[in-house]
């Protein structure tokens, strides 16, 4: 107490001092800023965004005309948008902020990182892409997220959240090791701030005291309030050099009289900074804390970004906070703010919706898990921020005190589960294959091991379109099946999901997973309710006597359709829906392989999963050594960059014609149908 009693006599008569010559120094700057504004409305117009092609053709626009480029390149992406679809909420509502970064920075060669990616597409415009921009998300087109190949503006590729302070500080690392002078600047949405990750880089960055701009655009609900004249006002005190410079000399001054003075008297001054710009939570994790200030006022945000860039001190978080789908009517009334959106006309911002010829397998999960939900009260649904997106919106109107959002935390939904399931409880964790990768360890330590009656229901299975590699559910056949004592399906149809559904809720042996696709089913009569499967039984859909194609998952339409081509060259063929990865139908396969010439297994997943499994049983067995001609088909060994699905299948081979064409060559003869599957 006598320690802070006299940090504060000796700081309080200085910072009086300082605040007295900042407010004088500054009125100036705030009549300045005032009549800025008013002459705005004054200049003419001119066609500023075709001025600038690269960031370095913002440093010809004058301050006063930004106001006007952001609303050309606002209307320029809600143009773009409108034919190709994509995430536009995110994108309106960092315009501003995209514009000052780079007029105030010097990127490429100071590095700019967006987390997710979603909001990268006017930054896509800024940086040499505008005249393609219309092929966002199309096949041959820029991709929806940031991407190392495509540009050099794009330093670090992202679509999963919660990675730009992590890569930024190792970038920031790495030049400070090779002596070179660069400003790293990782923007993070509060979302995104929502996973663990995102705190262990923030805590290892105040450690390391590195050169680091973290920006959290602060879109949804304000963390701090106070967001209007008097927050930007202290924000550019507290950003300039004379407070900063004043900190630092102090902080030498008062190491003098011993490390335990000297904190208590840093940590005076941070507090009381604290109550007026809040940010206490980033101050102790070493970090220099600014804002909040208003994200799309150029007069807030562009003094504010000098004097960070120009002070040179780090790290530095620069709290933003800005609206998402700011400046789009239709967008700014949705209530996502339309993160995403398919094509859509500009004027009403309809939509262009395909009538729909079945149910979506997300919608058939979460009808089907409301129904099972009404008949056991233990079962409980777990979503990591994506409600709307795993179909649990649903179930939350429903049961809204049995579903959990975690928020962005893959890691802690799994174990949250795990923790659920050892009481008894029935947790359902859905989540998308391509986000369950990012918990894997707890899927293995505190699931697997444990044997604990987790649930996983694995939304986005196979290829996912528009949203290229990093979306793809390529993967979790292959890291699931790897584990012992874990039961692994993967639904045929929507029938059969249902069926998986109320399997799973039925299961309390250990862990249980059944993964689907995106969109539409094939359009067949629902049950009512599921039935249990027996686990680890396969179905026979055809026999036929000379191929057999053993399919798990949703590719069993397009293997029937080659059925019929099959045997239209004579050869009868057998289609089996495997319905089960692990345990494998054991006795299935071996009436498979004895009975047939060749033996095809098609999935929707990498190397290493569905059939993987059965060759390695069937080598065990010695069946590879008696004639039999086994060919998994899979996808691709590479990330296959966005197109359209059937597009993506056909080029993977997975499609009718890749099928039989595989069929031919297992065969050897000249019928073969052209594939790129070996």
């Amino acid at each position: 107490m006598r320690v802070a009693g006299i940090a504060h006599l000796l700081y309080l008569p200085w910072i009086t001092i300082w605040v007295n010559i900042e407010f004088f120094w500054n009125i100036s700057s705030l009549i300045d800023t005032v009549t800025k504004a008013s002459d705005v409305t004054n200049r003419p117009e001119t066609p500023l965004l075709d001025r600038v092609t690269f960031p370095a053709d913002l440093k010809d626009i004058d301050d006063r005309d930004m106001p006007k480029l952001a609303a050309e390149l606002r209307a320029e992406m809600i143009d773009a948008v409108s034919v190709t679809g994509g995430h536009l909420g995110a994108g309106l509502g960092v315009v501003e902020l995209t514009l000052a970064i780079h007029k105030i920075f010097n990127t490429p060669e100071d590095r700019l990182i967006f987390d997710v990616g979603h909001q990268c597409y006017p930054h896509k415009i800024l940086t040499g892409r505008r005249e393609s921009i219309r092929t966002l998300r199309q096949e041959n087109g820029l991709s929806g997220f940031t991407k190392r190949a495509e540009s050099e503006y794009d330093p670090f590729g992202a679509a999963h959240s919660s990675t730009s302070i992590s890569a930024g500080l190792g970038m920031a690392v790495a030049s400070a090791l090779s002596g070179k002078q660069r400003n790293v600047i990782s923007v993070i949405g509060d979302g995104a701030m929502s996973a663990g990750m995102a705190y262990e880089a923030l805590n290892n960055a105040g450690a390391l005291d590195a050169r680091l701009i973290v920006i959290l655009n602060d879109n949804d609900m304000s963390i701090a309030p106070p967001t209007g004249a008097m927050s930007a006002y202290l924000a550019r005190l507290a950003s300039g050099r004379t407070y900063m410079g004043m900190r630092e000399v102090g902080k030498k001054l008062t190491a003098y009289l011993g490390k335990t003075v000297d904190r208590a008297i840093t940590r005076a001054v941070e507090h009381a900074r604290g109550y007026v710009t809040g940010g206490t939570l980033f101050e102790e994790l070493g970090f220099y804390h600014i804002g909040p200030i208003d994200g799309h006022n150029f007069d807030h945000l562009l003094p504010v970004l000098r004097n960070v860039r120009d002070n040179g001190q780090g790290p530095v978080l620069i709290h933003v906070v800005t609206q998402k789908g700011k400046g789009y009517a239709p967008a700014e009334a949705a209530s996502d703010k339309y993160h995403g959106v398919s094509k859509f006309d500009i004027i009403t911002g309809t939509q262009a919706k395909a009538t729909p010829n079945a149910p979506s397998y997300t919608k058939v999960f979460a009808d089907a898990l409301i129904e099972e939900a009404a008949h056991d009260e233990k079962i409980v649904a777990i979503t990591a921020a994506m409600p709307s997106g795993t179909g649990l919106d649903k179930f939350i109107d429903i049961y809204p005190d049995r579903c959990f959002d975690v928020g962005i935390a893959e890691q802690h939904a799994i174990t949250f589960a795990a923790g659920m399931a050892s009481e008894g409880y029935k947790p359902f964790a859905a989540l998308y294959s391509t986000f369950l990768q990012r918990a894997y360890d707890q899927v293995v330590h505190d699931v697997a091991i444990q044997g604990l009656p987790v649930r996983f229901a694995i939304d986005r299975a196979g290829f996912v379109g528009a949203d290229g590699p990093t979306h793809a559910g390529s993967f979790d056949t292959t890291y699931l099946a790897t584990l012992p004592g874990f039961v692994v399906m993967a639904a045929a149809d929507e029938a059969e999901l249902i069926h998986m559904v109320r399997t799973a809720a039925a299961y309390d042996e250990g862990p249980i997973s059944f993964r689907y696709p995106r969109g539409e089913g094939v359009g067949i009569d629902l049950p009512e309710r599921g039935s249990i499967l027996e686990i680890g039984k396969g179905r026979i859909i055809k026999d036929g006597g000379k191929i057999a194609l053993l399919s798990f998952g949703t590719r069993l339409a397009d293997c029937l359709l080659a059925a019929e081509d099959l045997e239209a060259h004579g050869l009868p063929t057998t289609v089996v829906d495997a319905r089960f990865a692990k345990p494998l139908d054991t006795a299935l396969i071996d009436q498979l392989a004895r009975n047939h010439e060749v033996l095809l297994t098609v999935e929707e997943g990498a190397v290493g999963g569905f059939g993987s499994h059965v060759m390695q049983y069937l080598a065990h067995q010695g069946m590879l050594d008696q004639g039999l001609k086994f060919r998994p088909l899979v996808m691709p060994d590479l990330f296959m960059d966005q197109a359209k699905p059937e597009a993506m299948y056909a080029r993977a081979g997975l499609d009718r014609k890749g099928i039989v064409a595989a069929v031919f060559r297992a065969l050897g003869t000249d019928k073969a149908v052209s594939s790129t599957q070996a």
